[in-house]
């Protein structure tokens, strides 16, 4: 057992609050149905010196928030009395449910002691009414026929309250008691009130129901001095967040790892749709720790991959305590195993060592590159004080867009180190020996979905930009990460109607342009037509070798280089006349997913009028993830037959593939007021037999 450990210390060192969590290390799947281990507790100390004048600090007590456990009614009923008297109101019982038979509670309703109204007196002198109507509750529920657990929450009250306001209500009577009581010992007093909250035996999202997760066995020990360091609130801020996303978002995933003095080292989570998006778009994944790298107050982490509309999408988060190579092996292990142990085939880092170390550990059979938005980023703090700036910085873009041969790069680079003497700069000395992992040229034969940028005009944008500053506190994150989310969310929507129902306009006369309209979402068939309108700067195409099937062609175009300036390049391409393949030099196809302008010249060059279908990915097309049923439903179980035998009895499988086949549902019913109307009352009532259900398992 390891303790969770949040101080806040007061005025001189006088008074010492702490919060102690006590956690097992071990993973906790939120889909299941508790949050914490029977015996865990959240202790609450605050100290106060009852005479002395001493400005007191006195901490508060976690909001009541749905998902939240208790040992028995008693216990539920003193916690959120509890939290009454620290905020300043009496709570009552305004309501309970029992079983017939038995004449046992399993239902109750906890109110703030001005809920509702009293009943009419004929009293000559009745007593005036203090109660509000205040609709301040919370609503327990008896689960597992042993724990009770709060399923409502309202916080909001209708009157005036407030701590400081001097009134005795009495559901607090017997904590004032035992407060004078306290009072009369000679040391200071400790108020002390434990909370038990729990959580099942942990889900192994990759196997059968088993935990196998051990500190020796997928997390590996790290050194202590390396923890998160939290500010007031903080702690409270990410621990309700989870609590929340336990019933409001299914399959909801996160991992925390602490030393052996109970501190906070990382923190790794992801939501139920970033689980199920990795599932489609799992190709090619970036890992962006700007913050990191930047010196953010925040050490946040993210891992991104792109949609079918080019968008980034997300695919986890994580807090790292420090950039080691023992953190990040076990975040990157946290989120393999959320995702079931399935790596993707591109991983996209920094020039972090201690993150690319870990990668080769953690991640070895996928493609490890490194980031070259990051590396030309740092051009100007690395190079920017030499001698000739300008002219060095223009041919070290030289070098790495404009080379098509490996050849040509090399040449380049070494004419660019011996012209400006740079041959002693160990910026560039480190660039070089690390070059096949981040120059464009030695990428060619892997696929990357668009996620590095191949001219100088692109980058690779970070999911949460705008959302994070360099002082950003983690509550001030996790108040916008659902915001973030939903923006994220809402704009893919939107692509995705206009991708069903807008005509695209036509700019060419060219049938691949007219092919593909059909299929591509909108912003993909916008690149894609930028390089159809280039096939008419492409000019001279001719046959310069033929060895059995395969031709080679060169393709001259004309560019514009820096300063608007055009200069003519020539561009191979190799055809294969019987099965129709085809490849460029430019490896557009693999850089970005789609047929590059020479390509589809030296195809219109041979009356190919139709592009093969292996160069139309399906990962583009407008019903990648929203199937029509008529055509498509067959397609969305056959994603699913692919998965282990194992899958089949795990609830993150249920989760995903329930996830995936609803989808459709969605996009049906927000069609028309009248769909709409529809599917919100067939959802109502499958949600009711789902709790017809649950009360026949209660009573039995």
């Amino acid at each position: 057992m390891c303790r969770l450990r949040f101080e806040c210390e007061c005025l001189e060192g006088k008074v010492l609050t702490t919060v102690l969590l006590d956690i097992e290390m071990e993973e906790v799947c939120l889909n299941n149905e508790p949050v914490f281990d029977e015996g865990d507790e959240y202790d609450l100390e605050g100290g106060h010196d009852a005479g002395n004048g001493e400005t007191q600090c006195k901490q508060v007590s976690p909001q009541p928030t749905v998902g939240l456990e208790f040992d028995s009614f008693d216990e539920a009923y003193d916690f959120y009395n509890l939290y009454g008297k620290e905020q300043g109101f009496g709570i009552r019982v305004s309501n309970s449910w029992f079983r017939s038979k038995r004449k046992e509670r399993y239902r109750a309703k906890l109110s703030c002691s001005s809920a509702g109204f009293k009943k009419k007196s004929d009293a000559n002198n009745p007593r005036p009414e203090t109660r509000t109507g205040c609709p301040a509750m919370v609503v327990i529920k008896l689960v597992d026929s042993q724990r009770w657990r709060i399923v409502e929450s309202e916080l909001q009250h209708n009157h005036q309250v407030s701590p400081q306001i001097k009134r005795f209500y009495k559901s607090h009577k017997k904590m004032i008691i035992a407060a004078k009581n306290a009072q009369l010992q000679p040391d200071p007093v400790t108020e002390v009130h434990t909370i038990k909250l729990y959580r099942t035996s942990v889900m192994d999202v990759g196997c059968n129901g088993c935990s196998t997760l051990s500190e020796t066995e997928g997390l590996n020990p790290i050194d202590h001095s390396q923890h998160l360091e939290l500010r007031e609130g903080d702690a409270h801020a990410v621990y309700n967040y989870f609590c929340r996303m336990k019933l409001t978002n299914p399959n909801f995933y996160y991992l925390m790892d602490l030393d052996d003095d109970g501190r906070l080292r990382n923190v790794f989570w992801a939501d139920a749709r970033s689980r199920a998006a990795y599932g489609y778009f799992c190709d090619t994944v970036a890992i962006d720790t700007t913050c990191l790298a930047n010196k953010y107050e925040l050490p946040m982490i993210s891992f991104f991959g792109v949609n079918h509309h080019g968008q980034s999408v997300l695919f986890g988060c994580g807090f790292l305590g420090v950039e080691s190579v023992d953190c990040y092996v076990w975040m990157l292990r946290a989120w393999l195993k959320c995702m079931l142990g399935r790596p993707p085939q591109v991983f996209i880092t920094d020039k972090c060592k201690p993150l690319q170390n870990a990668v080769s550990e953690v991640i070895p059979e996928a493609r490890h590159c490194c980031c070259l938005s990051y590396i030309m980023q740092k051009v100007p703090e690395k190079l920017g004080g030499l001698k000739g700036y300008e002219a060095i910085r223009r041919h070290l873009h030289k070098s790495i867009y404009d080379s098509l041969k490996i050849a040509e790069f090399e040449t380049s680079w070494a004419e660019m180190i011996k012209r400006h003497e740079l041959g002693n700069n160990k910026w560039l000395q480190q660039l070089y020996e690390d070059r096949q992992n981040w120059v464009p040229v030695y990428l060619k034969d892997t696929f990357f979905a668009g996620m590095i940028p191949i001219r100088k005009s692109e980058s690779l944008p970070a999911f949460f930009d705008g959302y994070v500053h360099k002082h950003t506190s983690f509550k001030e994150f996790v108040d916008k990460y659902d915001l973030a989310l939903y923006r994220k969310r809402m704009k893919e929507v939107v692509a995705d109607q206009e991708s069903r129902t807008s005509s695209f306009e036509l700019k060419t006369r060219c049938n691949f342009e007219v092919q593909l309209c059909k299929v591509y979402t909108k912003e993909i068939f916008r690149r894609f037509q930028l390089e159809v309108e280039g096939m008419y700067s492409c000019f001279n195409t001719r046959q310069v070798n033929v060895n059995g099937p395969i031709i080679t062609y060169i393709v001259k175009e004309r560019v514009e280089v820096e300063g608007n300036e055009k200069e003519v390049r020539c561009y191979e391409v190799l055809y294969e006349t019987t099965q129709v393949d085809i490849r460029c030099i430019c490896s557009l196809f693999n850089y970005k997913g789609y047929l590059c302008r020479h390509a589809l010249n030296v195809l219109n060059y041979n009356d190919v009028e139709v592009i093969p279908s292996r160069y139309i990915l399906p990962r583009w097309s407008k019903d990648y993830i929203l199937p029509r049923w008529s055509k498509d439903f067959k397609r969305t179980h056959l994603l699913h037959q692919g998965s282990s035998s194992n899958d089949v009895y795990d609830p993150a499988y249920w989760c995903d593939h329930l996830y995936k086949l609803a989808l459709p549902v969605a996009e049906e019913g927000a069609q028309s007021e009248e769909h709409y109307k529809t599917t919100l009352q067939a959802l109502e009532k499958l949600l009711n037999k789902f709790h017809l259900v649950e009360d026949t398992l209660n009573v039995t």
